[in-house]
C-alpha cells in the first residue's frame, strides 16, 4: 500500500523549540494544501522544492499556529516520494493537533519505521545503512553512535557489493565454460579464478575481524570485578563510577549478589559487575553469591582481579578460569605503597590514586586497537551473513580441481546470496520487518 500518503510527528514527543510533522506519498502536497495557508498570495501547489515558506498551520480543534512548510519533490527526498514537512512550535498537544488535521486531510498514521522502509524500497538507502541509522538513533554511547554512523555511510554495503561483483564475474566465466564448451575455454581458468576468490575471502575475513570490537561497542564491555573478600572490590566499583553504588563494609561477605554499574570510557560503555568475594564458605546465601560471581566471570569481556598484598592461590585460580583479558589490580596503596611485583597496576580505591590510570588500562585491554573508530560490523545479523559467505567461498576454493565447475558455482551462488542479505537484494520479508521495527514512529 505504498500509494497511501502517510504522516507522523518526526520529533520527540516533548516540549521544545520546534516540532516537525512529516507527510510522504503522492498526495503529500494536496494534503498540506488543506492545512497550511502560506503568507502572501502563493498557493501550496506552487511551492518550489526545498524552499521554506512561512504561513499559518491550521490544526485540529480550531488551533492556528504560525510556522513553516517545506516541500521535497520525488525522487529527491528521504523516502524517494513527495514529502512535505510542517514545522510548528514545539509542544506535545500542539504537534498532535497538527497531525490530527493532516490525517483528517487525507493522510494515514505512519507505522514505526515506515518512512525509512519506503526509502529502502525506493532505493534511497541500503538495508545495512538503515540498520546503521537505527544504531545511531538508539545508541547508548558515543562509540555506538559513531559505529552506527560508519554503517549508515554505506561502507559495509559497498564492501558487500564489491564482493558480489567479483563473484558475478567469476560465475560469468564458469557459466561460459558450461554453456559453450565448443568455444574450448580452458578448464585451467578455474585455477586462474582461484586468486580472485582468495582475494574476496580475504576481504570478508577482514570485515569479520572487526566484529570483536564492534560487538563490544554495541553491547558494551562486560567487566567482572572479582577477588577475595575485603580486597576492596566494592570500593573500586564506587571509585570507578564516581559515586557510592555498592555497600562498603569491613565485614567479609557483605556483597552477596552481583552489584552493577556503568560508565563510559573513550566513548564505549563499560558495564561493571562487583561480585561476591570468592572463598570457602558454609553459608548457603554466600555460596549462591560466589557462584553468581563465577558466572559473571565466565561471561565477562574483561576481569579485574582485585587483591591486597600478594597475588595468591585464590587469585591464580580466578585468572585460570578466565577466558577474557585480566588486569591484576593490587589495592590499598594508601595502607602500604611498597609494590609487591607482578601486579598490572597498584591503586588505592579509597583515595582514588591510580584509578584514572586503571581506566586507561581497561580501555587498552578490552578493545582492539582502533576499534572505536573503525569497527562498523556491529550487527550480529551481518556477522552471520558474512560468516556463511566465507564458508561457501572456502568450500568453493577447496573444491577447485576436484569437482566440475557447475558444482563449484553452487557454493559461489550461496556466497552471493549471503552477501545479498546485507545489501538487501536477498533479504527475506521477515528480516526486513525485524530491522524496521527498531525504528520509532516518524522515522
Amino acid at each position: 500500500m505504498r500509494e497511501e500518503c502517510i504522516a507522523a510527528i518526526s520529533t520527540a514527543p516533548a516540549a521544545g523549540g520546534v516540532a516537525i510533522i512529516r507527510i510522504s506519498g503522492k498526495s503529500a502536497l494536496s494534503v498540506a494544501q488543506k492545512v497550511f495557508a502560506p503568507s502572501g498570495r502563493r498557493a501550496v501547489k506552487d511551492f518550489k522544492p526545498r524552499y521554506m515558506y512561512s504561513g499559518n498551520i491550521l490544526a485540529a480543534g480550531g488551533i492556528t499556529d504560525f510556522g513553516l512548510c517545506v516541500y521535497f519533490k520525488a525522487p529527491h527526498s528521504f523516502t524517494g516520494e513527495d514529502v512535505v514537512e510542517l514545522h510548528c512550535h514545539g509542544g506535545v498537544e500542539l504537534s498532535r493537533a497538527v497531525l490530527k488535521a493532516v490525517i483528517a486531510a487525507g493522510a494515514r498514521p505512519a507505522r514505526a519505521g515506515e518512512f525509512t522502509m519506503r526509502a529502502f524500497v525506493n532505493g534511497k538507502i541500503s538495508l545495512s545503512a538503515a540498520e546503521g541509522m537505527a544504531d545511531m538513533i538508539n545508541g547508548k554511547s558515543a562509540a555506538e553512535v559513531r559505529a552506527g554512523s560508519l554503517l549508515y555511510s554505506g561502507r559495509l554495503t559497498e564492501a558487500a557489493k564489491r564482493a558480489q561483483g567479483g563473484l558475478t564475474d567469476v560465475l560469468a566465466k564458469i557459466g561460459a565454460d558450461i554453456d559453450y564448451p565448443e568455444e574450448d575455454i580452458e578448464r585451467t581458468e578455474l585455477y586462474d579464478i582461484k586468486g580472485t576468490l582468495l582475494q574476496i575471502a580475504g576481504d570478508i575475513s577482514a570485515l569479520l575481524a572487526t566484529y570483536e570490537g564492534g560487538k563490544k561497542i554495541k553491547n558494551g564491555v562486560s567487566v567482572a570485578i572479582c577477588g577475595r573478600p575485603n580486597a576492596g572490590k566494592s570500593s573500586l566499583l564506587n571509585a570507578l563510577l564516581g559515586y557510592d553504588k555498592a555497600i562498603v563494609s569491613a565485614a567479609a561477605g557483605t556483597t552477596r549478589d552481583v552489584v552493577e554499574g556503568s560508565l563510559e570510557l573513550g566513548g564505549v560503555m563499560f558495564n561493571l559487575y562487583d561480585t561476591a568475594g570468592v572463598r570457602q564458605t558454609s553459608g548457603e546465601v554466600e555460596r549462591m553469591g560466589i557462584e553468581r560471581a563465577r558466572q559473571a566471570l565466565r561471561s565477562a569481556d574483561l576481569a579485574l582481579i582485585v587483591y591486597e598484598g600478594d597475588f595468591g592461590a585464590e587469585e591464580t585460580e580466578l585468572q585460570n578460569s578466565c577466558s577474557c583479558p585480566v588486569i591484576k589490580v593490587r589495592n590499598k596503596r594508601d595502607v602500604s605503597d611498597v609494590a609487591g611485583g607482578g601486579e598490572d597496576i597498584f591503586i588505592s580505591a579509597l583515595t582514588g590514586e591510580g584509578v584514572e590510570e586503571l581506566k586507561s588500562l581497561m580501555q587498552a585491554r578490552a578493545l582492539p586497537s582502533g576499534s572505536a573508530d573503525e569497527a562498523f560490523l556491529i550487527e550480529e545479523r551481518h556477522y552471520g551473513a558474512l560468516s556463511r559467505a566465507l564458508q561457501s567461498l572456502n568450500s568453493a576454493i577447496a573444491n577447485i580441481g576436484a569437482f566440475p565447475a557447475d558444482i563449484i558455482s553452487v557454493d559461489l551462488h550461496e556466497a552471493w546470496d549471503a552477501l545479498g542479505e546485507i545489501t538487501g537484494e536477498t533479504a527475506t520479508e521477515e528480516i526486513i520487518e525485524t530491522i524496521f521495527s527498531k525504528f520509532c514512529v516518524g522515522k
